[in-house]
């Protein structure tokens, strides 16, 4: 055996020392470059990863801080004040540079012909029409952070950057000190009460006179269409809407009196805002939504101020064009779109699978079925909503109109874009991921499980209801979570069949049914595109865009967290049963 051995070695001239086989070699038949190559890409992900979550959660965290209020005079007289809202580096114009003191021009040169400026947010959009202005550091004569400047925060024309001249309280004038002033602080949320009243009341009171108004007269168009206007019916039920009408106006006129003085009140208390340059302008006290001494502020006033911005976004509705205000509406339509999405996609994923696992004999339809479904996840999202609105909305919700809401016609119910075909879209959009996901989690319980069950003389359908599907659900949860990621920050179909920039009414009220599946809603993620590329100032939609992004995130990770516990306590449960 030992010479066996010794002819197997290698021979070597009397001192020669023997070669060794390449480090790289080895380094390649252990896969140690591939290692490296697809553990730098691992690394480079979650690098871009996090550095996009630092990005957004900076900028969205510090949206809602106070800022102080510059007043920059140029050395041309031009006066300008405004919060400083980001700077960057420029080159000047071959005029304009030529313009400058020789010094700016030696400094700008030395500086390759670049210099920096400074963009101000100086709001007074009714003023100026602008609400950005950039000020160049070589056009600076001086600065100044005046104690007087308010930042004031209006219901229209966005914010109003200057001083308080004076404010008026029932008609009788009062000099201004600060806005912690206790007086002004009583009649702003006097007033701001009545606004809230009228708006309740138009909301319910009027709202409902309306809605009654229009019941009435769908009620009659019914009876019209069903029995034609001759008969005894739709002259009963036109009389009886007449009346009902005239008892409904009495009630109308009693609120419009009623929102009217609470209005004429309003009209009373007023505040009058200057700009820099001297301009004024008279606002109601109704219409100031905030107002605060942006250079004269404690840090806990700052808080208060911060938290409150924070409070105003997630609890208000848009204004100013969505640029500013909140986002309620938009956060209750995506978790309500997300939540109908999964309960309609759940059942039909998980129905599927089981068939194509457990009951479908295995050869080329069920082949071609999986290869098709597995197709469907690389669609193109905005073809199906393409395919919603044509299908959803125009063939079966065209088809409930005619059948169900004929008095209604020709403005469409359930025959044009809602909450219910955009949920439907985007459950047809993420069925595969749940098909594929349960299929997987199907085929992971161990045979024995089944076998071990029929054995016992269960039936098919009892294994895979006691045993299989319990067993599998935590995969099951694992594609509904996939699903939830993919289809609440879904934007393009959305934009086929159902959300709008501005929904004026919830598709949940006090109104029967109480639940309008049909309605149109708001959506974050389209709130995001809309801020920020359909703002007739895209500056002033980018902190909107990050918080709002911030904010999606949030909440498609609550609704995934949620989820994850779920499918972890499944996995307890079922964790080392055995048969």
């Amino acid at each position: 055996m030992s010479e066996a051995v010794q002819t197997l070695a290698p021979v070597h001239a009397e001192g020669e020392m023997p070669t060794k086989t390449p480090r790289t070699t080895d380094m390649r038949s252990r896969g140690e470059p591939a290692l490296w190559s697809l553990g730098g890409a691992l690394a480079i992900g979650i690098i871009m990863i996090i550095g996009f979550l630092i990005l957004v959660l900076w900028n969205g965290i510090v949206t809602f801080v106070p800022k102080p209020i510059a007043i920059v005079t140029e050395l041309d007289g031009t006066v300008t004040a405004g919060e400083p809202f980001r700077a960057e580096t420029f080159k000047p114009a071959p005029d304009m540079l030529a313009a400058l003191p020789a010094e700016w021009q030696a400094k700008i040169s030395a500086n390759d012909g670049y210099a920096h400026r400074t963009l101000y947010r100086i709001g007074n959009f009714d003023l100026y029409g602008e609400d950005f202005r950039w000020v160049s550091d070589f056009s600076i004569s001086k600065t100044e952070y005046r104690e007087e400047m308010v930042f004031v925060e209006r219901l229209e024309w966005g914010p109003f950057v200057g001083t308080i001249k004076s404010f008026t309280v029932d008609g009788v004038e009062h000099a201004f000190t600060s806005p912690r002033d206790p007086v002004f602080e009583n009649v702003h949320e006097v007033s701001r009460d009545r606004w809230r009243k009228i708006a309740d009341i138009e909301h319910d009171e009027i709202g409902a006179i309306n809605y009654d108004l229009e019941r009435g007269r769908l009620d009659v168009r019914k009876i019209e269409l069903e029995s034609g206007k001759q008969s005894p019916e739709y002259i009963a039920a036109q009389k009886s809407l007449e009346s009902q009408s005239l008892a409904l106006q009495r009630d109308y006129d009693a609120y419009a009196k009623q929102v009217q003085e609470m209005r004429s009140k309003n009209a009373l208390n007023t505040l009058t805002l200057v700009e820099v340059g001297g301009r004024e302008t008279t606002i109601e006290f109704s219409e100031l939504v905030r107002a605060y001494a942006a250079n004269d502020l404690s840090v806990l006033q700052s808080v208060a101020v911060y938290f409150s911005r924070w409070w105003e976004f997630l609890s208000d509705e848009p204004r100013e064009a969505n640029t500013e205000g909140g986002v309620f509406p938009a956060i209750f339509g995506t978790a309500a779109m997300t939540l109908l999405m999964v309960v309609a996609v759940t059942p039909f994923g998980v129905i599927t699978a089981l068939y194509l696992r457990e009951y479908a004999a295995q050869g080329r339809l069920v082949s071609f079925v999986r290869i098709s479904v597995n197709n469907l996840a690389g669609v193109p999202s905005i073809v199906y909503g393409v395919f919603g609105l044509g299908f959803f909305a125009y063939v079966l919700g065209g088809s409930i109109d005619a059948l169900f809401y004929a008095e209604h016609l020709p403005n469409p119910t359930f025959g044009t874009g809602g909450l219910m075909w955009a949920s439907l879209t985007l459950a047809l959009l993420t069925v595969p991921v749940v098909i594929v996901a349960t299929e997987e989690a199907l085929a992971a319980v161990p045979r024995s499980m089944r076998e071990g069950s029929l054995a016992c003389g269960a039936s098919k359908w009892q294994t895979i209801r006691y045993i299989v599907l319990p067993r599998a659900m935590p995969g099951i949860m694992t594609g509904v979570i996939l699903a939830m990621a993919r289809g609440a920050g879904e934007v393009a179909p959305l934009m086929l069949v159902g959300v709008v920039k501005l929904a004026p009414e919830l598709p949940i009220d006090g109104f029967f049914p109480f639940v309008h599946l049909e309605r149109s809603f708001m959506h974050l993620g389209f709130h995001i595109y809309d801020v920020g590329f359909q703002s007739r100032n895209a500056e002033a939609g980018k902190p909107m865009v990050f918080v709002t992004t911030m904010l999606l995130i949030a909440l498609i990770a609550t609704m995934n967290t949620t989820a994850i516990v779920i499918r972890n306590r499944l996995k307890r449960k079922f964790s080392g049963s055995q048969f």
